[in-house]
């Protein structure tokens, strides 16, 4: 075996270098999340349908993340190893977030509905190729005893660009962009420059991390993580179903959950819009005034629960520590779970921040401590591999619901606030199974 040293230590700065393209990736992706609903409606997409084109995302992610990461771990460049791939999904991206909302004046060539769906998978497809390199990326530039640092880092560029991205269509409105569409149009330009922005964020911040960060070349990169140079260039082949088979126990206990919590992430995203635009706007005209101020207020409660993630997350590890993993995964959960119920009653659009809190440390605690939790029970030497399956933890559950959702509304009455509620249940059942099943 090589003779193991440890990686050069960096400074704060070469570290948020690292992740600063993280920052304009979160912004395009909580544009997303928040509008995505809001563009479909207004170009003609029916609200029973809307589920349906949502499932672009967990799709992507379950076949892109793989691919990407097995490419990456074996792609060496001038630019490095992850570089390239991050820079190429930014690129995508930022082009797909400039089509999108323009996507009716492309009526001629395709339906108005079509063309935004195939601008959303995308958008969706080349986000995953620019963000799962990022996670790896500081793995393999960041030393062990900087770790902790290198993802809060991470963590904080994530938290500031999704609250950036959910806000700027109101803060556009703000600033005296128009929130109603223009005659002849169906899409607002505080939505249609919203994503121009973002693009253009997006691919700036991008660009900077992949000119200021240089990753090691394979001789370094072997000496750091103590590789067999022939190791490196040949790694040895498993087979997938061999390790489907060898799943971790805290793996399949962690599925059970995941299913609901990202069940009811999936729900609140595609419906919240539609159901605070019925419950206190009183309007389900995808095309007037108070369905798009609907739409921005969306973005506004989207970037608290943001806020509030990030404060909660300053407190898990501490929370852990005393009272357990699970138990703070547990009431993080139910506390979500009730938030997203509460809103069934809520017809003050102002009130509508107290669910939040709940939402945000779900929220926090959903990103935070199934990772934690499974990290300590993975093989060494299969933790990327295992942790590319786990993700079909996250996505599974998407596309489940994304099918079922055109149906469930309908059992719902047809009522998208009700699909909120559903999201709050789904979400607190989350957390009884975690109590249930999820073993420390």
């Amino acid at each position: 075996m090589s003779n193991t040293q440890k990686k050069p230590l960096l400074s704060f700065w070469q570290i948020w270098n690292i992740s600063f393209g993280f920052l304009g990736v979160q912004i395009g992706y909580s544009l997303q999340n928040a509008n995505t609903s809001r563009i479909l409606s207004a170009i003609g997409a029916d609200v029973h349908h809307l589920s349906y084109f949502w499932l672009a995302a967990p799709l992507a992610g379950l076949f892109v993340q793989p691919i990407v990461g097995l490419s990456s771990d074996k792609t060496w460049t001038r630019l490095g190893r992850r570089i390239p791939f991050i820079l190429g999904g930014a690129i995508v991206s930022a082009l797909a977030m400039f089509f999108m909302p323009n996507s009716e004046h492309f009526a001629q060539l395709f339906p108005a509905v079509f063309f935004g769906a195939m601008m959303l998978l995308f958008m969706d497809v080349s986000f995953n190729v620019t963000m799962q390199p990022f996670r790896a990326l500081v793995s393999d530039m960041v030393d062990e005893s900087q770790r902790n640092k290198g993802y809060s880092i991470q963590s904080f560029l994530i938290n500031v660009g999704a609250v950036f991205g959910s806000l700027l269509p109101f803060l556009l409105t703000w600033w005296g962009i128009a929130n109603e569409p223009e005659a002849g149009q169906k899409v607002a330009p505080t939505v249609i420059w919203s994503f121009y922005i973002g693009g253009a964020v997006l691919l700036a911040s991008v660009l900077w991390t992949s000119f200021r960060t240089k990753e090691y070349p394979p001789e370094e990169y072997a000496k750091y993580n103590n590789l067999e140079e022939k190791e490196n260039e040949n790694p040895e082949k498993v087979s997938f179903f061999t390790l489907i088979k060898n799943v971790p126990n805290a793996m399949k206990q962690l599925a059970v959950t995941q299913f609901f919590s990202w069940f009811a992430l999936f729900l609140m995203w595609v419906y919240t819009t539609q159901g605070i635009a019925q419950n206190i706007w009183g309007t389900t005209d995808a095309t007037s005034n108070a369905f798009n101020e609907a739409g921005n207020w969306t973005g506004v409660i989207f970037a608290a629960y943001s806020v509030f993630a990030a404060l909660f997350s300053l407190v898990i590890t501490p929370l852990a520590d005393k009272y357990g993993r699970r138990n703070v995964y547990v009431v993080s959960l139910i506390l979500g779970g009730l938030g997203l119920l509460s809103m069934l009653f809520i017809k003050d659009k102002n009130l509508l921040f107290l669910p939040m809190i709940g939402v945000g440390i779900a929220w926090a605690a959903i990103l935070a401590l199934p990772y934690a939790i499974l990290s300590s029970k993975l093989p060494a030497k299969q933790t990327g591999v295992y942790m590319g399956i786990f993700n079909a933890t996250i996505t599974i559950p998407q596309i489940a619901a994304g099918l079922l959702g055109g149906v469930l509304l309908s059992a719902l009455g047809g009522t998208a606030i009700n699909m909120v509620a559903l999201a709050g249940v789904s979400m607190a059942v989350a957390g009884i199974a975690a109590l249930l099943v999820i073993k420390e």
